[in-house]
């Protein structure tokens, strides 16, 4: 055969395999979904992750399918000596696919995630802040947490850990009069919200809505929201969302997506427009799980 002849041959396989390979993943998702969950996996949910108890049946059987796709399709990369274990990806991949319980689908929980590092503990970055009068300047800051837009996640491992028991789920916790019951903060949740924020570019608080929801009126609730939670930090009222959200939309929206999962009942009483916009964007009612 000639050179000409095979290179020719070579290209029609390599598109051949490039076509049809979108539809072998969602074949290999589909099967993923359906596959028995390992019984230890399933163990650890139950011990480790204290909102799993509380979901319904069918999301129980929903989340356990995403899990299975995110762990095998998502690397996981253990940072300054850390062992990355199956316990750790199982309970990262929890948290994270609750946000995308109903929005998912039968493909994988988030398209464009590349990796997940995992640090020993808070992690110091290189932090670059906008000054007034155009002044750029540099500092170092410790983190729990950050999401890349170009597809990774960083995590403090305790503190994922802790945030899985953390809010209204813990034991103990559970309240059913709206009274804040536990922490709000989950790292997991806040980065990955970060993640859905910025599938359509620089988180801003403004990701993608569902069909139906009204861009204009999300706004004018988040805007509403975040401008109250600017003023009470800044009055030094105590206030049920983290106050960390009051620095930047994206982190307001971020921190309002940890309140609505792990203070779910609290939310919807003391900001019942700002929960009604997040149930209509996650499709999900975790007030109705306690």
């Amino acid at each position: 055969m000639s050179p000409e002849l095979v290179f020719a041959a070579l290209g029609l396989a390599l598109t051949a395999a490039l076509a049809l390979y979108p539809s072998w993943q969602r074949w290999r998702h589909r099967r993923l979904h359906r596959r028995p969950f390992p019984a230890a996996w399933r163990k650890l949910l139950r011990q480790r992750l204290a909102l799993y108890p509380h979901l319904p049946p069918p999301l129980q059987h929903r989340l356990k399918g995403l899990i299975q796709v995110f762990v095998a399709d998502v690397p996981f990369i253990g940072c300054q000596g850390l062992q990355v274990t199956d316990d750790m990806r199982v309970l990262v991949a929890a948290q994270a696919c609750l946000l995308v319980l109903e929005r998912a689908g039968d493909g994988p929980p988030y398209p464009d995630l590349r990796q997940v590092l995992l640090y020993p503990g808070p992690f110091v970055v290189q932090a670059e802040h906008h000054n007034p009068g155009g002044v750029i300047s540099q500092a170092h800051e410790v983190r729990l947490g950050e999401s890349w837009q170009h597809g990774q996640v960083v995590l403090s491992w305790p503190d994922a850990l802790a945030g899985g028991q953390a809010g209204t789920w813990g034991p103990g916790k559970a309240a059913s009069d709206g009274q804040i019951q536990g922490d709000t903060t989950n790292v997991v949740l806040h980065e990955f919200a970060h993640q859905l924020d910025q599938e359509t570019g620089p988180a801003n608080g403004a990701p993608a809505l569902n069909p139906g929801q009204s861009p204009h009126h999300w706004a004018k609730v988040f805007q509403r929201e975040y401008e109250d939670l600017r003023w009470l930090t800044d009055a030094g009222e105590e206030t049920l969302i983290d106050p960390y959200g009051a620095t930047a939309p994206e982190e307001f929206f971020a921190v309002a997506t940890e309140t609505f999962f792990m203070q779910p009942l609290a939310l919807l009483h003391q900001h019942p427009a700002l929960y009604d916009q997040l149930q209509r964007y996650y499709q999900l009612k975790p007030h109705t799980w306690i």
